[in-house]
């Protein structure tokens, strides 16, 4: 450990990138960030642990966005030899405005450009400190709080103020006038945003995300293509509609062939765990041509979804974040259901039985594309027929 330490911070002063080293070493970036700042924790026995510091240097690594001192000085002998902004951008490899802009920006008070100068100057304005704008801007930062206290986003803000009122704002500078922790706008974001956080999420990048599943899901562009036709009974679409608060769900369940419904009670804690008890009961009481696959969506209802599998002896397909329309009939019967079950209620108060009467009514109406029968008699035909 001690050598890989040492590593890191040779690649430091060389002005490697944190990230890029720590890829490099094959060690953690949070790691690489405490080898470099140092930090203290408390074991379970209460001794507090010091990290060294290491890799202390003046200032920290230039990152390729910026013009580096080098780069500079390979500006200012092409501007010398008479070339053109276009042929040093060439040979830097960086756009054309980027060095006319840097020639027009960076020159020293004589009018010719000094590397080194040009470099000191950039050091100079790079720190400065800028107010917000939404500190600056009262009349800004009072319509942005209006429309907070109505519920808008800050996306929606974003927008009303740009097309409406000629004053383009950033999503982003709204978020940060929210959390900065001199509270620019004096709202508590627990009261005007809707995730009604206290404290901004931090992002994770793409290949820290954890999986939303522990087991891997089988993804719908897998599923038979004979699916899709409608022909073959035993096919089912699922998913959760949920109350008020997200505090309750009913669990839905829709055959793709004949349309036929059945509403599961999710009861207990863990709607997972219900969720995944309730499709084991469900279909283990239908015969094996009645339970060919199940597609849902991607929530962390269906955790178990391999317990589900495996129990019942049908594949399980998930559909692709953000696409409910892969699961067409399931979310056409979820809006039918809305009539007896309005978005914004505590779902608890319904029985399985309540349930039970809702659904036998969704199955005993006609439907015009079953030629007028009723999922009722179809599917009833099926578990009726002889093996």
């Amino acid at each position: 450990m001690v050598d890989k330490q040492r590593s890191f911070a040779k690649l430091l002063q060389r002005g490697m990138l944190i990230s890029e080293a720590c890829r490099r070493l094959g060690i953690d970036r949070k790691t690489g960030h405490w080898w470099k700042n140092g930090g203290a924790v408390v074991t379970s026995t209460g001794t507090r642990i010091i990290e060294p510091v290491i890799g202390r240097y003046q200032g920290k690594p230039e990152s390729d966005r910026y013009l580096s001192e080098a780069e500079r000085v390979v500006i200012a002998d092409g501007h010398r030899a008479g070339k053109s902004a276009r042929a040093i951008a060439m040979e830097l490899g960086r756009a054309v405005s980027t060095v006319a802009r840097e020639l027009t920006r960076n020159r020293a008070s004589d009018g010719a450009y000094h590397p080194f100068t040009a470099h000191a100057l950039m050091r100079t304005r790079r720190p400065r400190p800028k107010p917000r704008r939404l500190e600056m801007d009262a009349a800004l930062r009072g319509r942005v709080q209006k429309h907070l206290d109505e519920h808008w986003s800050p996306e929606q803000i974003a927008h009303e103020l740009a097309t409406k009122h000629g004053s383009p704002i950033a999503v982003e500078t709204i978020y940060q006038a929210l959390y900065a922790p001199t509270r620019v706008i004096a709202r508590d974001p627990r009261a005007v945003l809707r995730t009604g956080r206290p404290h901004r999420r931090p992002r994770r990048r793409g290949d820290q995300r954890r999986p939303r599943f522990i087991v891997p899901i089988t993804p719908i562009d897998q599923r038979p293509a004979e699916v899709l036709e409608r022909v073959e009974p035993g096919h089912w679409e699922g998913d959760c509609i949920v109350g008020a608060y997200n505090r309750s769900a009913i669990g839905t369940l829709v055959e793709r062939t004949f349309r036929y419904t059945i509403l599961l009670h999710l009861d207990g804690e863990s709607r997972a765990g219900a969720v995944r008890d309730q499709l084991i009961a469900t279909f283990s009481a239908l015969p094996p041509e009645m339970r060919r696959s199940l597609t849902w969506d991607q929530g962390s209802e269906m955790s178990h979804h391999h317990t589900v599998a495996e129990t019942v002896g049908m594949p399980v397909y998930f559909c692709d974040p953000g696409k409910p329309w892969q699961r067409p009939t399931n979310e056409n019967t979820n809006g039918l259901l809305r009539d007896y079950f309005p978005k914004g209620t505590n779902l608890r108060v319904h029985t399985a039985e309540d349930l039970q009467r809702v659904s036998d009514e969704l199955n005993r109406r006609p439907r015009k594309t079953l030629d007028w029968k009723t999922p009722h008699d179809l599917f009833t035909s099926i578990q009726e027929r002889p093996v």
